[in-house]
């Protein structure tokens, strides 16, 4: 999760840039950042941000803009406000660096997108951008071809680079959805262990846990889903931040580690809940590469029990 201050950096292309405010510190208003680059890639093809205002201050340089096909060029202390839904590029006037004050608003995950494109380096394969393009689409997406058509191209390269990234892990599950209830409710479910039960129903049989949700509290599982068989895990916070992070570390039938991440989104919660596991189970071990598939399913037909179980609840406790 990006903070104020923090940077990324690309030896290879020369690029730098700093938070200056996130989503943590403007409670997901606003992402701000400085950036020192030369535009190319996805910034000089026409784009737009389906829901997000972006605001663009040069500070050093000179940048080129063209919003709805007017050209305009950017020096320092000029600035241009890009609405949502606008079509807008960026180009480099020249071969030097510029330095750019860009602000979004609301933030969304745009902090994260930028942190994915930084370890992509130089050149992101036509893999690992289609992912991309199918994990951000919120955060903005080119306006050709039309939106339809990228979602269909899109599909199934973003399906085979999912594929190749877990090659070498057992599952890795990022499920997201919007809750219309309020975040502080949101959060004090997914928090409380012992809640599960309550709302997370047929899934979890029983969820015990010695107190109020805290770093280092420990709570016990019982649970199931549409494959014949119960598993039984042991969950220890390690990490919460009232009221938008939730992270556990899972060991027993099942191990890894799961990470819930909560933003405001339309008066209610966006709700991304990110599972990296491994089957300790013998049996599940030997019968993962051939029943991943199943697993997968298995997953699914669990996460949409929450889906169901946790706006309602949320609501009734808010």
């Amino acid at each position: 999760m990006a903070r104020a201050g923090d940077t990324l950096e690309n030896a290879s292309t020369g690029e730098r840039l700093v938070f200056l405010k996130t989503a943590a510190e403007t409670n997901g208003e606003a992402l701000e950042y400085e950036l020192t680059f030369v535009p190319k890639g996805f910034a000089t093809q026409e784009h737009l941000h389906p829901s997000q205002e972006e605001r663009h201050e040069v500070l050093d340089g000179s940048l080129g803009i063209v919003v709805v096909g007017r050209e305009r060029r950017l020096e320092p202390g000029d600035v241009e406000v890009v609405a949502p839904r606008t079509p807008h590029r960026i180009f480099a006037i020249g071969s030097e660096p510029v330095r750019v004050r860009f602000e979004s608003r609301p933030a969304l995950r745009t902090a994260e997108l930028l942190e994915r494109l930084f370890e992509l380096g130089e050149k992101p394969g036509f893999l690992d951008l289609a992912l991309i393009g199918r994990q951000f689409a919120p955060e903005g997406h080119p306006t050709r071809p039309p939106l339809p058509v990228q979602k269909v191209l899109f599909a199934p390269l973003a399906a085979l680079a999912r594929a190749r990234d877990e090659s070498g892990r057992d599952y890795v599950f990022v499920d997201e959805w919007d809750v219309d209830a309020p975040r502080e409710a949101v959060f004090d479910a997914v928090a409380d262990a012992s809640t599960y039960p309550d709302w997370w129903r047929p899934v979890y049989i029983t969820s015990e846990t010695d107190g109020p949700p805290e770093v280092g509290r420990v709570s016990r599982q019982h649970f199931k889903g549409r494959l014949p068989y119960t598993l039984k895990t042991t969950s220890t916070i390690v990490r919460l931040e009232r009221p938008e992070i939730v992270e556990a570390d899972v060991t027993g039938d099942l191990r890894g580690r799961g990470l819930w991440t909560l933003t405001p989104r339309n008066g209610g919660t966006h709700v991304r809940f990110d599972w990296t596991v491994t089957a300790d189970r013998a049996l599940l071990r030997r019968l993962t590469p051939v029943l991943r598939p199943l697993f997968r399913w298995n997953h699914n037909w669990a996460i949409q029990r929450a889906q169901e179980g946790l706006e309602p609840y949320a609501r009734s406790r808010s």
